[in-house]
């Protein structure tokens, strides 16, 4: 394609849109418990250890707990506004990753940098993700925080109106800075490594080259890229969950010691000066694991989904 030629309107097709919010609807279906525990850890001030202070020690001990405690809908807690935030998040991720990368074919100089131009993509179809879908974000967040002996939300449109009346709308937004600071550099990360590993696999496996990836390939691939993009960014994973939850800090005493802070710098210092560098990382083995499953679970479901979709346009004209 020539430099300054026009991307057509029918490249934009919603086929993108649509197969990224089929996709994001089942990976969050099935990974939320995981989702569950890795949100009670990072908001965990104690250390994740076997001690006395503290409520959570391992992955299995903390889901054995919230079984006991709180029942098996409790590994769902604030499901319904996590598939909010997670069909809004992937219809809006791949359409503009879609589209970001149909704007590079006008920038030939891009074949020779195929991963720059992947993580460019990536990072800004994540920004625009993220600015879509916060405010379902900070709702999930604050469905998982809260402790169900003694529950501040009753659904939905209660906690809709009882952050418009008690708080303010800027509250939907809290931890928005260091979200979109995780956001470009991991989503960038992911989408640039999961092209690096399919090119690989292609590669290693003898696999035709052609538009469509195979089922194992892009499993084994998502994962990888889940995996190393996640490590990558998690602190500021974790700033941001506790930013989330200030103000909201009387709904968690059933969970321990509360954590208090005034700003991302801050929230990183506190952590830091009351629970060591180590803290910067609570939750990380949760997180790794579900970034693996999620990101495989995510691009395959995709692929396959994308696939579909055009498989049916096709036969119906």
């Amino acid at each position: 394609m020539q430099m300054g030629a026009t991307i057509k309107v029918s490249d934009y097709k919603t086929d993108h849109a649509l197969a990224g919010a089929i996709s994001s609807f089942l990976t969050r279906f099935i990974c939320q418990p995981l989702d569950v525990v890795k949100i009670r850890f990072q908001l965990q001030v104690e250390p994740i250890e076997n001690k006395l202070v503290s409520k959570y020690h391992s992955i299995a001990q903390t889901f054995f707990l919230i079984f006991k405690e709180e029942g098996i809908c409790a590994l769902w807690k604030g499901h319904v506004p996590a598939q909010l935030l997670s069909i809004t998040y992937g219809a809006s991720q791949f359409q503009a990753y879609h589209i970001l990368m149909k704007a590079s074919e006008n920038f030939p100089q891009c074949e020779n940098w195929k991963f720059s131009t992947k993580f460019i993509a990536g990072a800004g179809a994540g920004c625009v993700a993220t600015i879509t879908s916060f405010p379902f974000d900070t709702i999930r967040t604050r469905f998982v925080a809260q402790s169900s002996n003694y529950p501040v939300y009753k659904g939905i449109k209660h906690s809709l109106s009882c952050i418009l009346q008690q708080e303010s709308p800027r509250t939907f937004f809290k931890g928005l800075f260091p979200t979109l600071l995780q956001i470009v550099p991991h989503s960038g990360l992911q989408f640039a490594f999961y092209g690096f590993f399919t090119d690989l696999y292609r590669r290693c496996s003898n696999e035709t080259s052609n538009k469509n990836i195979s089922f194992y390939n892009s499993m084994i691939s998502g994962s990888m890229a889940g995996l190393l993009a996640k490590t990558a960014v998690y602190p500021l994973d974790l700033s941001r969950k506790r930013l989330q939850i200030q103000g909201f800090q009387h709904a968690r005493r059933d969970f321990g010691s509360s954590f208090y802070c005034t700003g991302f710098l801050d929230c990183l210092r506190q952590t830091v000066k009351v629970e060591g560098l180590r803290g910067l990382f609570k939750g990380l083995a949760p997180s790794q694991l579900k970034a693996a499953v999620t990101a495989a679970l995510h691009f395959t479901t995709y692929e396959q989904s994308l696939m579909l979709i055009k498989a049916v346009r096709k036969s119906y004209g």
